[in-house]
């Protein structure tokens, strides 16, 4: 094998001779990975530009974030209200974004106990037959509502369909599997009005893993499986793990790189007590259980913290026969669809309209 690796590096630099050899005369070889005997990579320092496959609008999106730059230590507040208020201001702007661009109403109600708001698109039809649930991102502790009306407010308009979207109890106030507890509720009212194949659930980043975890939930808890799903900025395993969660860390920069000094809680102690390989937190993990899935849409991004969970996701499904769809968007990262402005959200919007309108009946 060592024999295979070394001719491999071999034929690389034999390809790139010419241009090296022209480069080495006017300026010293860039460095190169160093790899420890555990298989760790010591990365150099490299500029990464914008994709240029990636849009004009992300372009100049990423190029804005030079304005913005976050400093190396992420606190997090430890006020919970003031922590959710603060997101709520910041997300302010982008919501009106979205509600501009995709006209709902919107109805304040609750089911089987749950609060939930109720999308339906503005001044049009919408499906009567089919129904979306949507339970929002926010790490499990925050982003009520403003995750909603972005991830709700999109697939409503433009699919017309009726989208609700769940107010499921967060961390500090509780713990798993108060989530999955509440979003199954709200499935098992609607199933009385729909039939559970003309019912789709989805969300992004923690709605997204709340979303593989009802999933696993509703089979194991004697209810019919839903339509199909959609896992957005997420996967069917527990986030912050694998190849992404370190590179997204230095050139994202919207999460820390894992295990550098005190690891963050970024769910405020929603999943103590509990096992990262539990089947319903990691249902990616245990065959029998996703094997249970139905059709299931992932969409990540080429520089999201959420890319490995989503790959590693879409592997298990595909092994286990389940119908899996998979769109990773050049240049993009966490929940990239929050942005209205971006074609490449308004390409995953309509894809995840595309979706749901093929796969449940």
């Amino acid at each position: 094998m060592r024999h295979l690796l070394a001719v491999l590096a071999a034929l690389a630099l034999a390809a790139f001779a010419p241009a090296a050899v022209a480069q080495q005369s006017a300026t010293q070889a860039p460095p190169r990975p160093t790899f420890e005997a555990d298989g760790t990579v010591n990365v150099p320092a490299f500029k990464l530009p914008p994709s240029p496959f990636s849009s004009k609008e992300a372009q100049a999106a990423q190029a804005m974030r030079a304005r913005f730059q976050r400093g190396a230590e992420q606190v997090m507040e430890p006020d919970v209200a003031t922590a959710r208020a603060g997101l709520e201001r910041m997300m302010a702007p982008s919501v009106a974004a979205m509600l501009a661009a995709y006209p709902v109403d919107i109805e304040d109600t609750t089911i089987a106990g749950v609060p939930v708001k109720i999308f339906t698109p503005k001044n049009k039809a919408y499906d009567r037959r089919r129904v979306l649930i949507n339970v929002h991102g926010g790490a499990f502790q925050t982003c009520w509502p403003a995750c909603s009306f972005l991830e709700a407010a999109p697939i409503a308009a433009l699919g017309g369909y009726k989208v609700i979207s769940v107010n499921y109890r967060m961390a500090p106030e509780a713990r798993h599997p108060a989530g999955a507890e509440d979003g199954a509720a709200v499935y098992r009212e609607l199933i009385k009005r729909y039939r559970p194949k003309s019912t789709g659930i989805y969300g992004c980043s923690a709605g997204g893993a709340l979303t593989a975890q009802l999933a696993a939930w509703l089979p194991a808890n004697g209810l019919p499986q839903a339509g199909a799903i959609g896992i957005f900025g997420a996967g069917a395993v527990r986030f912050m793990a694998g190849d992404s969660a370190h590179f997204a860390a230095w050139i994202d920069g919207s999460f820390p790189p894992p295990a550098q000094g005190a690891p963050i809680d970024m769910s405020r102690g929603y999943f103590t007590g509990t096992s990262t390989d539990d089947p319903i937190i990691s249902p990616a993990l245990h065959p029998v259980v996703i094997a249970k899935f139905p059709p299931t849409l992932l969409i990540t991004g080429t520089r999201a913290v959420d890319m490995s969970p989503a790959i590693v996701t879409n592997s298990a499904l595909i092994k286990a026969r389940v119908p899996s769809t998979l769109i990773v968007a050049e240049g993009m990262g966490h929940c990239y669809i929050y942005q209205a402005n971006l074609p490449e959200a308004r390409d995953a919007h309509q894809a995840i309209v595309d979706f749901f309108r093929a796969n449940l009946k």
